[in-house]
């Protein structure tokens, strides 16, 4: 039997995304999101509501998407339920150090392994979509397998858990993609 539960974003895993941007004086913010995923081989889409990285990234037209990680969990968070417009020191208190991105406009967050540097396509104030065309994918060499391919495992991205307000860490690996539904041919 199967239980319903209406017209509800259930969906698993959502990803914790770090997005990084630099206001107009080029200090660097970073907001919280897990509504967003791939949108096409070099975009990505992001809902993002009304929030100072909203209105950096419209002005710079670029911005910075990291995973958040089991090792920087509670600053991941902080940069979720503080606001730069309360809080300007928001990025220190996160304990989080900054570099420019070489290929965009926005920052890179040292202490988050993998970002992906983005330039801003479109974004609808109605509904909040933003889409970006994705124009680096950066990774610190301590999450690189021996082949220099991110591995998960070392990375330790967390998901939200949506309906307990729960982060979890990504899993095992259960399975070789393309190749364990051979198995029915």
């Amino acid at each position: 039997m199967r239980k319903n539960f209406g017209a509800k974003s259930l969906l698993y895993p959502q990803a914790v995304f770090i997005i990084a941007s630099y206001d107009e004086n080029g200090k660097a913010d970073a907001m919280n999101a897990a509504w967003g995923g791939i949108a096409g081989a070099n975009k990505i889409f992001l809902c993002i509501g009304s929030h100072q990285s909203t209105e950096n990234i419209l002005a710079r037209k670029a911005f910075t998407v990291s995973m958040g990680t089991e090792a920087q969990m509670t600053a991941c968070d902080y940069v979720g339920i503080v606001s730069a417009k309360t809080e300007p020191d928001k990025m220190k208190k996160a304990g989080f150090r900054t570099v420019k991105s070489e290929f965009v406009d926005a920052p890179v967050i040292e202490e988050l392994p993998l970002t992906l540097e983005c330039r801003l396509n479109s974004y609808d104030p109605e509904t909040h979509y933003m889409f970006g065309e994705v124009v680096n994918v950066s990774a610190d060499e301590s999450v690189l397998n021996d082949s220099g391919m991110i591995d998960p495992v070392k990375l330790r991205p967390i998901i939200y858990d949506g309906v307990h307000k729960t982060y979890h860490v990504l899993g095992e690996k259960v399975g070789d993609a393309f190749s364990v539904g051979g198995r029915l041919k």
